[in-house]
């Protein structure tokens, strides 16, 4: 009887051992063979803390005939995009004046002063307003743009050509879900230099179903009178 007890006393000093190292070997193979789905919003959480949405966090400085300008366009569907002129954010999720799509800032190619701001939803939108937005910019204006997220479920030739029309050489390309960022004007002859696209590969994508967000920024001459 003694035995008895002494073997069931050993047992459970085993039991005690080994059910806690067993446990952390199991929840461990789960984490490994299934890991969070979340881990593009974590991704974008750190870019969130390492690149502020809410500031021009690249300063610009330009000789005074011309404009500086800085433009990043969105992470995922988590991070909304940014443009700042002469270093004000003039669009950006802290002025909660962002949206998926494509989202624009016009400026006065002379003055600097801006126009026209907005945002236009490729996805559930439809293209209209957007047509109706680039057909009544004027000459001479200068034109910032940033994709967030979904930029071109809903574009037609027609938009693309205006697009394309203001000096763009990849709006032919952009597809589902790629980021893109350009810098245009009304009545430019020639393709800008400001433009930068990466296309939605999932082999290559860094936010999972997107691509690594984008920025340019730089210096535009002013419109001589």
């Amino acid at each position: 009887m003694q035995s008895q007890t002494g073997l069931l006393r050993w047992c459970l000093k085993v039991a005690f051992v080994l059910v806690p190292i067993l446990l952390l070997i199991i929840v461990g193979f789960q984490m490994y063979i299934n890991p969070s789905t979340d881990s593009a919003a974590r991704e974008t959480d750190n870019v969130v803390s390492k690149r502020s949405a809410g500031t021009c966090s690249v300063k610009k400085v330009c000789p005074e005939d011309q404009f500086s300008f800085y433009i990043q366009s969105g992470a995922a569907n988590a991070v909304g995009p940014k443009i700042c002129v002469q270093n004000n954010l003039i669009l950006g999720t802290i002025l909660n004046n962002v949206g998926v799509g494509i989202n624009i800032v016009t400026i006065n190619g002379k003055t600097g002063e801006i126009l026209k701001k907005g945002h236009f939803d490729m996805y559930a939108g439809e293209v209209e307003p957007l047509i109706e937005f680039l057909k009544s910019i004027e000459t001479g204006s200068v034109v910032l743009v940033a994709s967030f997220d979904e930029p071109a479920s809903k574009l037609n030739d027609e938009a693309r050509q205006l697009i394309a029309e203001l000096g763009s050489s990849s709006i032919k390309l952009v597809g589902f879900r790629d980021s893109w960022v350009f810098v245009g004007a009304k009545g430019l002859t020639m393709k800008s230099n400001f433009e930068k696209y990466i296309k939605n590969d999932q082999s290559k994508n860094k936010y999972e179903n997107w691509p690594e967000m984008l920025d340019v920024d730089g210096c535009i001459p002013k419109l001589l009178e």
